[in-house]
């Protein structure tokens, strides 16, 4: 990538979050409402972690995303990089809604340990393949919108993880036992098991 392309991804990365945090603060008072004290509190922090373990690439990160009011920039592309899809190499931003989910899970799952990641982004040709190959892949599946993740948290039985999840009310959750990970995403609310 050229220098210039990567400052245009940079600038458009900067707008979308500018225009992301901009409506959270518009929003924000609503969704305290409703969300139960504790995961506003966890929002509320000053710092917001992320931990990683890419089970294809082998490649792991443990990010301060939010940071002095705002989401940082670097990190946020440091943990696009960790969840590109390993079959292509490309990369593509994830939702910042998604990333703030994952913490918030983490946090209520006390875990002690970083998120094994199965599936973060998936291109569209790596989609159309699986897709192709299983009927358990969606045609539209939001991973290619950087909106998807597929993950399981060691130390923590898969059911509590799931169980865990479905209390936020915050997205699609795929329960997939035998292969032992969960699907998540910041889609409608909705869920089902594979």
């Amino acid at each position: 990538m050229s220098f210039k392309q990567d400052h245009q991804n940079n600038i458009a990365l900067d707008n979308r979050t500018s225009r992301r945090r901009f409506l959270q603060l518009g929003l924000g008072t609503t969704a305290g409402l409703a969300m139960p004290t504790a995961f506003a509190n966890i929002i509320a922090e000053p710092e917001r972690k992320l931990a990683l373990l890419n089970l294809h690439t082998g490649e792991s990160i443990n990010a301060t995303y939010w940071a002095e009011g705002q989401y940082q920039t670097s990190e946020l592309r440091a943990i696009n990089q960790v969840l590109r899809d390993h079959r292509t190499g490309d990369i593509h931003q994830m939702d910042n809604d998604l990333i703030d989910l994952l913490n918030i899970l983490h946090h209520k799952m006390s875990g002690k340990q970083a998120f094994h990641v199965i599936s973060g982004y998936r291109s569209p040709k790596t989609n159309a393949k699986l897709s192709y190959n299983s009927s358990g892949v969606a045609k539209k599946s939001l991973h290619m919108q950087g909106k998807a993740i597929d993950i399981r948290l060691p130390g923590r039985e898969l059911s509590a993880l799931r169980s865990a999840t479905l209390k936020l009310q915050a997205g699609g959750v795929g329960y997939y036992p035998k292969s032992d990970f969960i699907h998540l995403d910041t889609g409608r609310v909705r869920q089902w098991a594979g």
